[in-house]
């Protein structure tokens, strides 16, 4: 059997066929550890009643190691009680901070937001974490609606805002309303070694505005303007200048909701997915590091009836074991699988996989490729809610049959996958480091508590966790390709980890293994250009690569 297997979690990627499959069924699934894991998050959208778009869209999670100590750590961003947005009954929920949780390495967590200086108190939608000074340690971009944050770490367990030195703090407005930030990706698009950012904004929301169509309802995304999305190129002195217009990305009126970088066409550099809110979603293909929109002609701008949806973000990864990088993008009508063609095209496969029969009616917040059961194929978790009014959904777990087939096999894996709750953002992630990869979901509805899953799945599968250094920091090492060489066949890996609404994974790259339990050699194409080879690493290991270094020079990413 030919199968794929993407690390849809954290560093999603790309696999390309590779046969590394285990046909054997889990013995195990997912189990709720959140309250023994001292996770005690509930998120607030400033108040108790749900009447407006700022309060469906919940907030974020990101997962980063803040203090270097090789252990995932879990920053989760909260919602606030506004003036003149929320009401008064809300009040209770004013200055409510976000909330960073320290992984102690035994299972449980400390929460340390007030004292790492980030329990921010603005209503928080996403958060970037990249060491963007290439210094050692993770700072952490923050994108809220109103200013953004630019935490930079101090490298004591503190961090300080620099986001105005940086020009990194946003307008504050944009079509005659509050910013309203909502992700960020960074990368490095011209390959001058220097990572740029690129901030994704949604839409123009004013509060006072009564839909004449549904005056009992918040109004459609539809009747608000937009706000341009913004590309920040980083100078030579760290400073960031704004190059939207003159990069061919600027849409005053787009509505985004989630940003998704890879070189869809894979002609050796990278491009940028922008999911829309009832809008045709963007596919801008880099041109020499300019940018053409090319979201009809390749076939992702509306789902599988010509509707433009309300996308959420786009998810990467071979569902189908052909070799080429596929998209999901979760929205609220019933997703959009897009098959890469392989011509610089997809086609839109979402009923044909079984995935519209299954996220039909759902409506579908963060969804993540990622191989829960280390067999190869790429498998799909869904969290769900109604947008308009708070209704709880099932969330989703989808089983690939390694050919690009989806079955639902959630309510086999745990209770959670058995009752209804309002879901919003969900990393994925291995906060134990055992190889498995865990869920984290936020969830908007008034229960309010964060559930965090452990996966407990035994079959005696392989896997490999990697992480990977550019030689001048993260710039050539974010969208690096990493072909998984075996007896059995290659598998292609992209490290990118942005690929969840409102989320940042892991920021590993996962690669399961199935049977095999040997690598003949790993190849990485960084995104410089440049390429590089790494004999037999092992298995069943996490992997610290540096550029240029070779394998005698990596280290072990396992913590002590």
């Amino acid at each position: 059997m030919i199968v794929r297997r993407v690390p849809g979690f954290f560093l999603l990627a790309v696999a390309v066929a590779m046969n590394l499959g285990s046909c054997e069924r889990p013995r195990a699934g997912f189990r709720d550890v959140t309250r023994e894991a001292g996770i005690d998050f509930e998120y607030n959208f400033g108040d108790l009643t749900y009447e407006n778009i700022l309060e469906s869209s919940g907030s974020g999670i990101t997962v980063f190691d803040f203090d270097g100590d090789r252990l995932m750590d879990l920053y989760m961003m909260n919602g606030t009680w506004l003036e003149g947005i929320s009401d008064q009954g809300g009040r209770r929920f004013e200055n409510t901070p976000n909330q960073l949780y320290r992984n102690l390495g035994d299972g449980t967590f400390e929460e340390v937001a007030e004292k790492a200086g980030v329990d921010d108190r603005h209503w928080s939608m996403a958060a970037g974490a990249i060491d963007y000074d290439h210094d050692g340690d993770q700072d952490l971009y923050l994108l809220n609606y109103g200013p953004n944050l630019f935490y930079r770490n101090n490298g004591d367990g503190t961090f300080t805002d620099i986001a105005t030195l940086l020009g990194l703090q946003g307008p504050d407005s944009l079509n005659g309303r509050v910013k309203w930030s909502v992700g960020v990706s960074f990368w490095d698009p011209d390959r001058d070694g220097l990572l740029d950012a690129f901030v994704g904004n949604f839409l123009a929301f004013d509060p006072e505005y009564v839909s004449p169509a549904t005056p009992g309802l918040m109004p459609h995304p539809s009747e608000y303007r937009g706000q341009a999305s913004m590309m920040y190129k980083q100078q030579m002195d760290g400073t960031f200048r704004e190059v939207t217009s003159e990069l061919g990305l600027l849409y005053p009126d787009s509505k985004c909701m989630g940003l998704t970088v890879f070189d869809y066409d894979n002609d050796g550099d990278l491009d940028l997915f922008q999911g829309n809110d009832h809008q045709e979603n963007f596919m801008f293909r880099n041109q020499d590091g300019n940018f053409t929109q090319v979201g009809v002609e390749t076939g992702v701008a509306v789902n599988s009836r010509g509707q433009p949806t309300g996308s959420m973000h786009g998810a990467i990864g071979d569902v189908d074991g052909d070799g080429l990088i596929d998209l999901l993008v979760s929205d609220l009508k019933y997703g959009a699988l897009y098959r890469n063609l392989g011509n610089g095209a997809f086609e839109d496969i979402t009923e044909k996989s079984g995935v519209a029969t299954h996220f039909s009616g759902k409506g579908q917040w963060a969804s993540a490729l990622f191989d829960y059961d280390n067999d190869g194929d790429l498998d799909i978790f869904s969290a769900n809610g109604i947008a308009e009014e708070l209704i709880e959904q099932l969330p989703l777990l989808l089983e690939n049959d390694g050919h690009g087939n989806f079955r639902d096999a959630g309510r086999e894996l745990g209770p959670y996958f058995s009752g209804k709750r309002s879901g919003r953002a969900a990393a994925i992630w291995d906060y134990d480091n055992d190889g498995r990869l865990d869920i984290m979901v936020s969830h908007v509805d008034l229960k309010a508590n964060a559930v965090l899953l452990r996966n407990e799945t035994r079959n005696g599968n392989h896997w490999l966790g990697l992480t990977l250094e550019g030689k001048e920091g993260p710039a050539s090492a974010i969208g690096a390709r990493v072909v998984v060489h075996t007896e059995r066949g290659s598998a292609v890996f992209v490290n990118q980890w942005t690929t969840t609404y409102l989320t940042n994974n892991d920021p590993r790259l996962h690669v399961g293994l199935g049977e095999n339990n040997k690598i003949d050699q790993l190849e990485i194409n960084w995104s410089d250009g440049s390429r590089e080879y790494f004999p037999q690493p092992g298995t069943d290991r996490y992997l610290t690569l540096k550029q240029g270094t070779g394998l005698e020079n990596s280290e072990d990413g396992t913590p002590d």
